[in-house]
This record gives C-alpha cells, sequence and structure tokens, in this order.
C-alpha cells in the first residue's frame, strides 16, 4: 500500500514492459556493459544515476534499456562483484540527506510545523529502511540519529 504518512490513496504506477531478453538495437557486449557500471560509479554516480545513463548515453553510443536484461545481473550486483559500492544503501542515504536538511531548517525555523511533521515522517522512514537492512548492509548494533546520518554523510 503506497499510502505511508498521507491520508489519501496512492497512485498506481505504471509497470515496465515484461521482456526477457534486451531489444535487437541493443546489443552492446555485457562486459562492456559492467565495466561502463564499475567506471561510472567510481566517478562518484548511485546506482539509479548509472541505469539512467546507460538508457540515455548507452555504451559506445549504443543505448542500454534495461542492464539485468543485458547482464543477468542488477547494477547493485555488478557493483558488489567489483567491490564498488558505498557503506550505505542508496535509497537510506537519500532519505537521511533529507532528514538531515529538514532539520538544520526546522532549527532555524521553529514554527514551521508542516516541515516538523515531513521531519518526524522523514526519520520514520529512515528508522523502518534502517531496520530493514541492520545485520546485512549495516552492523549490528547500528541505530539511527541525527549526528550518525551527519557524519556517515560528510565521510562520503
Amino acid at each position: 500500500m503506497a499510502r505511508m504518512h498521507t491520508r489519501r490513496r496512492g497512485s498506481s504506477g505504471s509497470d515496465k514492459p515484461s521482456a526477457d531478453e534486451p531489444p535487437e538495437w541493443s546489443d552492446v557486449d555485457p562486459e562492456d556493459i559492467e565495466s561502463r557500471v564499475v567506471e561510472l560509479a567510481e566517478q562518484g554516480y548511485d546506482p539509479s544515476q548509472i541505469g539512467m545513463k546507460l538508457r540515455d548515453e548507452g555504451v559506445t553510443g549504443t543505448p542500454v534499456p534495461d542492464v539485468k536484461l543485458a547482464t543477468g545481473k542488477k547494477v547493485t550486483e555488478i557493483l558488489e562483484e567489483n567491490d564498488a559500492t558505498s557503506d550505505i544503501p542508496e535509497d537510506l542515504r537519500n532519505l537521511m540527506e533529507r532528514a538531515v536538511r529538514l532539520r538544520e531548517h526546522v532549527r532555524e525555523n521553529q514554527q514551521d510545523y508542516q516541515n516538523k511533521r515531513a521531519l518526524q515522517n522523514t526519520e520514520a522512514k529512515v528508522r523502518r529502511l534502517v531496520d530493514y537492512y541492520r545485520g546485512d548492509e549495516l552492523e549490528p548494533d547500528f541505530t539511527y540519529s541525527y549526528d550518525v546520518a551527519v557524519e556517515l554523510l560528510e565521510n562520503e
């Protein structure tokens, strides 16, 4: 269910077309794709940005609409194999960045109740995601706090 912090119903999104092999016009060698993925990661791109770059620019001019179809592996799997992953998962890092920004905003604007609520909701999402990743992608004793988030984001 898409409605986590609102009374409204979620809007249904469109599904990706079901395909079991890449289109004929995109016949890039899987090894070339993997090396490009690692190269982009080293330049500081997140997995989702890498996917968009390959879709738009492609490898040697040929677009790659779906990395998983072309290589049989997800972008994150390719990065794990090549030890190019970041310390914290991308979705969690993005939420932490947002929580840190909101907290700084609320500190300066204490009457902004709307953003106080947004901060509470965002931090609730962060805590849920930390529970999901704890022990697997994160340390078993990892707990979220503003200071921990600031420290993690500065070290990246």
